[in-house]
């Protein structure tokens, strides 16, 4: 089997890859590398394409796709300083009050 053959993925993997690869194109990134990107990440959730025998079952391990898609990687560094202050001033806020 080639390098980049697919056909040993599940029907499941190769819908999550392009899920995957979906929302990586919409956040700017390359075709290519984003399809690279996204076969990475079904690779390490799910250990990669199908596999026989009995008991070859394991957990998805599903913090790869969580790590990508956190809400903070869109806004840009000063709106996140800008947070970490406001949440640094009202702690210290309530702090007094106490």
């Amino acid at each position: 089997m080639p390098r980049g053959d697919k056909s040993s993925y599940t029907d499941k993997q190769k819908r999550q890859a392009e899920h995957i690869e979906e929302g990586y194109e919409h956040r700017g990134v390359g075709k290519d590398e984003s399809q690279q990107r996204a076969w990475a990440t079904v690779n390490k959730e799910t250990g990669g394409g199908k596999k026989s025998g009995s008991g070859r079952g394991k957990a998805m391990d599903t913090g790869p796709s969580r790590k990508g898609g956190r809400a903070s990687a869109s806004r840009t560094p000063e709106e996140r300083s800008a947070s970490a202050r406001k949440a640094a001033a009202t702690r210290k806020r309530n702090a007094q009050s106490r």
